[in-house]
């Protein structure tokens, strides 16, 4: 974890320095330049050949915490660029879960030559955390952790600290194992400083531990953390012996990815590898024009939902009027509804088995809903077309709204069951579906109620 400065971030501008190298290289070392500001600006103005000269340039520490910054897709682009060299200086100073991060984003013949000549605990240590499968918390965790034996005093445990923890991604926290590696307990760097020295270690610690398997989901790793506050989270196998943690600042990575995946797949759009300005045209249009052919073909419902009531529209003309008010409400009501629900699943408020008390629940809301719009719909119905076409619109949005609104509660909900991403059921696909609802739902209640059979 990079500790932040106290200097105020200063912003760079390249453009007019990169026939300096020399000079580019001074402004970088500079103290007062954050790490992650240095890499924003190397992503939004250079290519990644030009990012690979410039980090060359600089000396190994300042290069690698510029380099941990960088978008995952534009390391993959500069490690393509770096000699083998380079690649191993970065791979021996990175933090154990960056550098087997950076691993697994090289070519097997990269992977082979450096696995050759890296030396055996780095290598050891890569070969370890780069076999978990990306999206896992064994991706996600770092094994440069600060350990303690239990059975010693507060003082011993303060020297090996003093001796052991210069290498450790954070020693506010520090775990407690025993002699097979099983992890037993916590103790906080707060709780070591202020208690005895002659202290047992073993009184002292906490023992009631969150932990979570390396091969559960990622997200499930960052909930952990943000539910009780934690600093770092452990990572243990079956037996509870200590692989390793996962530190806050990654676990917030997690849920900035995540959020931004739903983001995407909430408006149909499938997410990006790179950021907005780096992705090519092709892969824009890729990543929006499925959905967009899938909801034209989904739209035709509403089209032949209107043909089928040609003679009803023919009788009475005022009713169309009032079509894009009416599935336009449903469309809403079911994006409100969907959104919450996606939400809700997300975080962990509610679960697949919540689904009808939420069912009860969303029948009442929209009810009241559908009702309140109708109120407020229905003088205008009276003004178009009288008290007949009032009814009809009346009564077609209290059951438009219904209708929207438990889609919109229900679908994320069937997707979720299905293993698929929930946030798939939002906005467009929601009130695709309840537009072509809609139509039909007006119509027919218009033939029926005006006896337009």
């Amino acid at each position: 974890m990079t500790e932040p400065n106290e200097t105020k971030p200063l912003e760079l501008n390249l453009a007019s320095e990169l026939p300096l190298p020399s000079d580019v290289s001074w402004r970088f070392a500079q103290a007062n330049l954050q790490p992650v500001d240095v890499a924003d600006q190397l992503t939004a103005l250079l290519t990644a050949e030009e990012i690979a000269a410039c980090l060359d340039l600089l000396p190994l520490v300042r290069r690698t915490e510029i380099f941990d910054y960088l978008p995952e897709g534009i390391q993959e682009e500069v490690a393509a660029v770096f000699s083998l060299d380079s690649l191993m200086e970065l791979l021996e100073e990175l933090p154990s879960d960056s550098a087997a991060d950076l691993f697994n984003l090289l070519t097997p013949d990269q992977q082979a030559d450096l696995l050759r000549d890296l030396p055996a605990r780095n290598r050891a240590t890569l070969e370890h955390l780069s076999r978990y499968p990306v999206g896992t918390a064994g991706a996600l965790m770092t094994s440069e952790i600060s350990l303690l034996p239990t059975g010693i005093t507060v003082q011993r445990a303060l020297e090996i600290l003093r001796r052991t923890a210069a290498g450790s991604e954070t020693i506010y926290h520090t775990y407690i194992v025993d002699p097979r590696h099983r992890l037993v307990g916590v103790v906080s760097l707060r709780e070591l400083i202020l208690a005895p020295p002659k202290a047992s270690l073993d009184k002292l610690m906490t023992e009631e531990l969150v932990t979570i398997l390396p091969d559960q989901h990622q997200q499930e790793a960052a909930r952990l953390v943000s539910r009780y506050d934690l600093l770092a989270l452990p990572v243990v196998d079956e037996s509870q012996r200590l692989l390793g943690i996962i530190t806050y600042d990654d676990a917030m990575d997690v849920v900035e990815e995540e959020d931004t995946e739903d983001i995407h797949l909430s408006a149909s759009v499938a997410p990006l590898e790179e950021g907005l300005l780096r992705t090519s045209l092709v892969n824009l249009y890729r990543s929006r024009v499925m959905w967009l052919i899938l909801l034209i073909f989904a739209n035709l419902v509403s089209g032949v939902g209107i043909t089928f009531f040609e003679d009803t529209i023919s009788a009475k003309v005022a009713l169309v009027f009032f079509l894009p008010l009416l599935i336009g409400s449903g469309g809403n009501a079911g994006a409100q509804a969907s959104t919450l629900m996606v939400r809700g699943l997300a975080v962990g408020d509610v679960g697949l088995g919540d689904w009808t008390r939420l069912l009860g629940r969303e029948l009442l809301v929209a009810g009241a809903l559908g009702l309140t719009m109708a109120i407020a719909v229905s003088p205008i119905g009276m003004f178009r077309g009288g008290t007949d076409i009032a009814l009809v619109v009346g009564l077609s949005m209290v059951v438009i709204v219904l209708f929207g609104s438990l889609l919109g509660m229900s679908l994320p909900f069937l997707l979720h069951r299905l293993k698929w991403d929930p946030a798939t059921a939002s906005t467009p696909l929601v009130t695709t579906l309840a537009d072509a609802g809609g139509v039909v739902t007006y119509f027919a209640l218009a033939t029926w109620l005006l006896g337009l059979h």
